[in-house]
């Protein structure tokens, strides 16, 4: 018998499965077996349920009775909402946020828009793509806002996932530059401009 884990905890669990949903290894409409997971993770059934309840928060899974929970499925309709919703909370977040970043978490934010330009896989891009832009708001003084918009980034994520996979290529990125070019001079007006652009381009 495969000795139980304890020490993970459901959000360590919901955050790995997060991972796989976010990255398309868990695919949309796919049924989340809570005894496989267990038996994955080595914990008992509890932390497993507890992880799918955040799932569900964060709209990553689906749970309806006599079918069970599933990943959340993809369509054009949630798209676009999270595009919009990102268009009208990320600009303020960051307006709150560009006064206040320290020395230090500007040269974190460079040193991911680096990391951002050097990528040489989708996976590694995104995640580094997506660090890059909540750091730039994570001084905003506004948690519930900042994790509103951390959940849509990963729904975005989802979806760009899906859509660029194939056609993805290295490159570096212009927004990024003139972003960051307008943190250092604490530039509101010019940021949120970038930032607006951004989004424009983006899924």
């Amino acid at each position: 018998m495969t000795a139980k884990n304890p020490s993970l905890s459901p959000d360590g669990i919901a955050d790995e499965l997060t991972v796989r949903i976010v990255r398309g290894d868990l695919a949309p409409d796919a049924k989340l077996r809570q005894d496989h997971i267990a038996e994955e993770f080595q914990v008992s059934h509890v932390p497993v349920r507890e992880a799918f309840l955040r799932l569900v928060a964060r709209g990553l899974a689906v749970s309806k009775p006599n079918i069970g929970v599933r990943v959340a499925p993809l369509d054009q309709a949630a798209q676009r909402e999270v595009k919009l919703m990102r268009a009208a909370l990320e600009p303020v977040a960051l307006m709150h946020s560009v006064p206040n970043l320290t020395q230090d978490e500007i040269g974190r934010l460079e040193a991911l828009r680096l990391t951002c330009d050097q990528a040489d896989n989708i996976h590694d891009w995104e995640a580094a793509n997506r660090a890059f832009h909540l750091g730039t708001m994570a001084a905003c003084g506004m948690p519930r806002l900042l994790e509103e918009v951390g959940n849509l980034q990963l729904h975005g994520a989802r979806h760009m996932l899906v859509q660029y996979r194939a056609r993805w290529k290295p490159r570096p990125d212009a927004d990024h530059r003139a972003l960051m070019a307008a943190i250092r001079t604490r530039d509101v007006k010019a940021a949120v401009a970038t930032a607006e652009r951004h989004l424009g381009r983006s899924v």
